[in-house]
């Protein structure tokens, strides 16, 4: 079977490294916000063309904080996608706002500006854009609606650490960035964390105050905050694959142009089209829609396959968020039902790539 993911191959090439820095961390005793945390923090901030980086304990706190940081609050009104994961609207309902689904673009499933302008009201103070399966959005149109209304526009990198919009890494183009970095992202630790980066000093000094219980001072809490930091074993992981991102990212546009190119012609995969003119994307996620999704699963895993499918029921239309609008979404109600993620991770092997495209024709036709 070929995997979806495959993090042994990734690890088993990094072992001796990691096992060091990991026994390095344990000798020095220092486990949190330590050496490797800070150190990461300036990587990271470096590698997203932001000057500020802080580092939380999931890619979920790092929206969460985020929106504390810009001001987001009880009866508030934030717009954002109904097709992404379940945390980008769940940490608005904890907010205390109310979350606001418009439909997406058609061919690159990210949120469209155009439903975002015309869904703005007196009470809306920001706008969750998602970057997903590590295609940048249109964020050229989405910041002039943010400027234009003095919205906060908060990007979720979370799929895609490195793409670049336009000449512009993602993260640093709206208010603030937030990184995920659960096992299975382009860049991902051996458990959960995340980082919020900003070119604002004042929402990056506020994410700080919040991820300590609220406090500048040890002990003295100066607002209700949370206990959220990245975990110090965590940032030795990810400063030892931060070494190695370029070239990962890079294999997955090669893998990615091959699957684009052999089913280019194909009638019964379509490919959306992968990216904004002038970015490039880092494909978390290689994704075909087809109307017969369920028969080609079967019959890859059949084949020797696996694939995913992300996601299989929009958020508006799930019991959590359902009550929050009131009109259909039929893009986004179109991809939860057609989209299917391929393998895809830079350990991928040309052979491996070449059974994959021909297992789709072969099905396809």
């Amino acid at each position: 079977m070929i995997p979806l993911f495959n993090l042994n191959a990734q690890h088993q090439q990094l072992q001796p490294r990691l096992n060091e820095v990991l026994q390095q961390v344990v000798r020095d005793g220092q486990f949190i916000l330590g050496p490797n945390v800070k150190a990461l923090e300036r990587e990271v901030a470096i590698a997203c063309e932001c000057s500020h980086a802080v580092g939380v304990a999931s890619g979920t706190d790092a929206l969460r904080l985020a929106l504390a940081a810009v001001g987001v609050g009880v009866g508030d009104e934030v717009i954002t996608t109904p097709f992404t994961f379940i945390a980008t609207a769940s940490v608005i309902l904890r907010a205390g706002a109310v979350p606001v689904f418009v439909d997406v673009d058609p061919t690159t499933l990210n949120l469209d500006s155009s439903a975002v302008a015309s869904a703005i009201t007196p009470r809306t103070k920001a706008i969750i854009v998602v970057h997903l399966y590590g295609n940048p959005a249109e964020m050229e149109s989405l910041s002039d609606v943010a400027k234009k209304h003095g919205l906060a526009l908060i990007e979720d990198c979370a799929q895609a650490f490195g793409a670049e919009y336009r000449g512009k890494r993602v993260g640093s183009i709206g208010s603030v960035g937030c990184l995920s970095f659960y096992p299975t992202k382009n860049l991902g630790g051996v458990g959960d964390g995340g980082m919020v980066v900003t070119n604002e000093p004042t929402i990056a000094d506020r994410v700080d105050q919040l991820r300590r219980q609220g406090s500048r001072v040890r002990y003295i809490a100066e607002e209700v905050g949370f206990n959220s930091r990245l975990d110090e074993l965590q940032a030795a992981v990810l400063r030892v694959k931060l070494e190695h991102i370029d070239g990962w990212q890079e294999r997955r546009r090669q893998i990615a142009s091959r699957y684009s190119e052999a089913f280019r012609s194909s009638r019964s995969v379509a490919v959306p089209l992968t990216h904004a003119p002038d970015s490039k994307p880092v494909f978390h996620l290689y994704t075909v829609k087809s109307q017969a999704r369920a028969e080609l699963q079967r019959r890859l895993r059949d084949a020797g396959v696996e694939t995913g499918v992300y996601y299989p029921q929009a958020l508006h239309l799930q019991p959590a968020f359902r009550q929050y609008l009131a009109r259909p979404l039929p893009v986004a109600e179109d991809a939860q039902d057609t989209v299917l993620s391929l393998p895809m991770f830079p350990e991928l092997t040309d052979a491996e790539i070449g059974f994959v495209i021909d297992s789709v024709l072969d099905i396809s036709r």
